[in-house]
């Protein structure tokens, strides 16, 4: 017996990286998973190499969370796991130079988005349920040049805090994974090229105590963890930091 069988997980921002990794870590312990993405081909061609089941949503778009609310509660009833993982960097600029369309896309993924995702699922959220969102070690660092994505972090960090008080007595547990530095396709999609981003890589590792890069499945494997009632049934508002100590 799987420990997931018979549970119904989403997973927002599931057609690459962090989210992909752990839908497919659910999947193999049992659990049926709607994935959300914004590219249709990528959604669809993700959840068929997983067997998930696509939906395409922007987590920006307020419609596009209500369209999944509806399609969820119509063909599925009530939802056991919900990951809250869908997230960019946007650009990196100097707080002086920010310009509001960067500031608003971020803030409208990271922040707004996921907080609405909560918000309108929460009705649908089995009692027991687990809700994980994923944060950043940077939700606690004060960076130049990253100031929106750090605040972004932070203030998701609050909100998870504050629903895991909300939904404790349905025993609803909110818990945040906040990663270091981890190998997918983030910064990449943040513009960088492949010299930049092997400098950028060999840079980290130097200041990474375990001299390594973290994995999307070692964070898939602690998605799972935090899933589970029986393994992590008393944690709830908890930050669980994966950074091979570069925090330190």
């Amino acid at each position: 017996m799987k420990k997931f069988n018979n549970k119904l997980a989403i997973v927002t921002g599931g057609n690459s990286g962090i989210g992909y990794a752990a839908a497919k870590e659910l999947i193999t312990e049992g659990a049926t998973v709607i994935i959300t993405g914004r590219r249709k081909e990528a959604v669809e061609k993700a959840a068929q190499e997983l067997g998930a089941i696509p939906f395409i949503a922007d987590q920006a778009k307020l419609e596009d969370i209500d369209r999944l609310k509806t399609e969820v509660e119509n063909q599925y009833g009530k939802i056991d796991i919900l990951f809250i993982n869908a997230g960019i960097t946007g650009s990196l600029t100097l707080i002086e130079n920010m310009d509001p369309e960067n500031f608003d896309q971020v803030m409208n993924i990271n922040f707004r988005g996921a907080y609405f995702t909560l918000s309108k699922l929460i009705p649908l959220l089995n009692d027991s349920a687990s809700v994980i969102m994923l944060s950043s070690i940077v939700a606690s660092t004060y960076k130049p040049n990253s100031s929106v994505y750090q605040a972004s972090k932070a203030a998701l960090n609050s909100i998870a805090k504050t629903a895991a008080a909300e939904l404790a007595p349905r025993k609803i547990r909110v818990n945040m994974i906040s990663p270091g530095p981890i190998q997918t396709e983030i910064m990449s999609k943040a513009g960088l090229d492949e010299e930049t981003l092997k400098g950028l890589n060999d840079h980290l590792i130097n200041q990474i105590p375990l001299k390594k890069m973290g994995t999307a499945e070692e964070i898939a494997q602690l998605v799972s963890y935090l899933a589970d009632h029986n393994a992590s049934g008393f944690m709830t508002g908890t930050e669980i930091i994966i950074d091979g100590g570069i925090a330190l």
